[in-house]
């Protein structure tokens, strides 16, 4: 059995468990208000349940209370809450493993008309998009095809193209690919939560999402070596944490199921929520490998002249430069939980010749909390870079400590440092690096300093 089957079997009987353990399941708030559908396996293998789309309406008048929206809500414009003059969103979930509604749709949709006064319609596919995987991958391009149809009324009746946003979860990225695809990329911006990767790693262009499917086309990957799709999809992909382990995700099999299944596969829904919010600015910076940037090598956006660009609703996430780069893959660091911002520290370590290896452990101390860092020290180098993730800015960190840990491994006895420097990446403030020179640690005697600052966040 190929290992991508063996995944989406193992996924489905997880999901399974963790569902009754979670109760996942959502209950309608007041009986009028519509609802997104559940299927089950009985009625999947009585082949009772068709291929079905169907939409919710939700809006600031009736955010709690979502409606049925269809063609004919057009031509009665009075009942329906949908305004032609604003902007929509369009969400679309993935796979479905039991068949059960998705439970953060209705998070997602009041997280966006928190941010944006906008039409939100939910495209509601369970019925095709649960159980068997590969038969799911075959349906959706119809579902598409179907909501071409209603995009190309909603034309009919003053909408623009371009002020369609698409937000594609996982598998329901590369359907609102296809919708792209279908109006030749003049859709207005497609946004991919952890596109998926199974059955769609090696697609052509055609079958996948792509950066023409759209004027503008983001993507946030964080599972990509499991659920999600390793490869860039859009004009710019966020590599969050390197796109594939997630910080407080569990490792192992025997933590729980939705950690070890699926919480990577959901960081990427659940840090974009949380930028909609606008608490705090998710970063990217542009490189060409993880490796690299944890290394050091990348620390400006040179390459969209200077700005940055952030996660959430921005206009191409704060690009102004023309054309758009495309396929450029940007690195963040994120911290285990809302609102997931960690501020990037860049490390620089300046040591003497050594005769023979050593290992240093370095701590950055603010107020209330710290961070460490372990660096290996070799005879044939001197300078070492390293990225770490920081939940206070430079501006916060109160004092730096380095130690020399090679006692028990090591017979390196004292170290001279010339340097040791502190500075964030990007520097939002034009901060100057927080430096100290010519120190000397003896095996197991840690050093420390103060820095004295004055912290000025705005």
């Amino acid at each position: 059995m190929p290992r991508e089957y063996k995944t989406i079997l193992l996924c489905v009987l997880t999901i399974y468990i963790t569902s009754l353990v979670l109760g996942v399941e959502e209950t309608q708030e007041y009986d009028e208000c519509a609802d997104l559908n559940n299927t089950t396996w009985l009625e999947y293998r009585q082949q009772r349940v068709k291929l079905q789309v169907q939409y919710l309406l939700l809006t600031r008048r009736n955010v709690d209370c979502a409606q049925m929206f269809n063609q004919e809500s057009l031509t009665i414009t009075q009942s329906s809450y949908f305004n032609i003059s604003r902007p929509t969103k369009v969400i679309i979930h993935g796979y479905r493993a039991l068949g059960n509604k998705p439970s953060w749709v209705k998070e997602l949709a009041r997280a966006l008309l928190r941010a944006q006064d906008v039409n939100v319609l939910v495209v509601d596919w369970v019925y095709g998009a649960s159980f068997a995987y590969n038969l799911v991958v075959e349906n959706y391009k119809e579902v598409a095809v179907q909501i071409s149809v209603l995009i190309n009324q909603l034309q009919k009746h003053g909408c623009k193209l371009e002020s369609f946003h698409f937000i594609g979860v996982s598998l329901g990225a590369h359907v609102a690919g296809f919708v792209g695809t279908l109006f030749e990329g003049k859709i207005g911006r497609i946004t991919a939560l952890d596109p998926a990767g199974p059955m769609f790693k090696g697609a052509d262009t055609f079958d996948r999402l792509d950066p023409s499917d759209a004027q503008f086309v983001d993507a946030i990957h964080t599972d990509a070596d499991y659920f999600g799709i390793s490869i860039p999809v859009g004009h710019v992909d966020f590599y969050l944490n390197g796109g594939k382990d997630q910080t407080g995700c569990a490792r192992s099999r025997f933590a729980s199921m939705y950690g070890y299944v699926i919480c990577d596969h959901m960081r990427a829904l659940h840090v974009y929520m949380s930028a909609l919010n606008g608490s705090c600015p998710l970063i990217g910076i542009p490189c060409f490998s993880y490796e690299d940037f944890l290394n050091g090598h990348c620390v400006n956006c040179d390459v969209f002249k200077g700005r940055c660009p952030t996660i959430g609703l921005s206009e191409k996430n704060g690009i102004t430069i023309s054309p758009i780069p495309k396929e450029q893959k940007l690195f963040l660091l994120t911290t285990s939980s809302p609102p997931f911002c960690s501020h990037h520290i860049l490390l620089e370590l300046e040591v003497s010749p050594l005769d023979k290896s050593a290992e240093v452990q370095v701590k950055l101390r603010t107020a209330n909390l710290g961070k460490e860092q372990r660096l290996r020290l070799q005879t044939d180098k001197t300078v070492y870079r390293t990225m770490l993730g920081h939940a206070a800015a430079l501006c916060e960190i109160d004092s730096i400590e380095v130690k020399n840990t090679g006692a028990r491994f090591y017979r390196q006895g004292d170290i001279h440092i010339k340097s040791v420097c502190l500075s964030e990446v990007p520097s939002l403030r034009r901060e100057e690096p927080l430096c100290v020179n010519n120190i000397h640690i003896s095996r197991g005697a840690p050093w420390s300093h103060d820095f004295v600052q004055v912290c000025d966040l705005f």
